[in-house]
């Protein structure tokens, strides 16, 4: 049994998540797209015929819905850009050799709690499921939401362990501009 060399197994994993980047990507921006859609539906509903506002009471549960599933969804894709809230002032006060242990640990501990969570999560999203509770109106299982979390922080444990093992990571590297389908900032 031959082992693979490195370089190929870290183009696999890049590729990898160049796939679930692209995924996340099409599938927030969609969510977002419809999202906005009804929202905007909703305001006219309730500006120009009023007395049909309650047939699409359903608008206001389905905007929130897809609102938490954007941001799981985008939770990940934000740490791979380095797109997450930091605060480093302190970084340039500090040795490289001391930014690149603190990096490590704050990947660590981000990898744990993201698994930590996750599992929670799951189960969580199981539980309900096993309830058979029922969105009031939608009346779509109560669980779909529940299960955001879940890969939401999959998710983000994939990032960090993207970042723990240097394939990706925006810290060190900028991501490529074409993997982000613009121009970035």
């Amino acid at each position: 049994m031959s082992l693979q060399p490195v370089s190929a197994t870290r183009r696999r994993t890049a590729r990898s998540a160049d796939l679930l980047g692209a995924v996340e990507r099409y599938v927030t921006a969609i969510l977002m797209i419809v999202m906005t859609a009804l929202y905007a539906l909703n305001v006219l509903i309730r500006l120009f015929l009023p007395m049909y506002a309650s047939t699409f009471a359903w608008i206001d549960e389905a905007s929130l819905y897809l609102m938490i599933w954007v941001v799981f969804l985008a939770a990940g894709l934000t740490l791979e850009v380095g797109r997450h809230v930091s605060v480093d002032i302190a970084r340039s006060m500090l040795s490289p050799r001391t930014v690149r242990v603190l990096f490590v640990i704050i990947d660590i501990v981000g990898f744990i709690f993201s698994l930590w969570v996750a599992f929670y999560s799951l189960k969580l999203a199981l539980f309900v499921a096993g309830t058979g509770q029922i969105s009031p109106t939608l009346g779509v299982p109560t669980y779909v939401l529940y299960v955001a979390p879940f890969i939401g922080f999959a998710s983000l444990a994939f990032r960090f362990l993207l970042r723990l093992t240097n394939v990706r990571d925006a810290r060190r590297s900028p991501v490529r501009t074409e993997w982000l389908g613009s121009a970035q900032s």
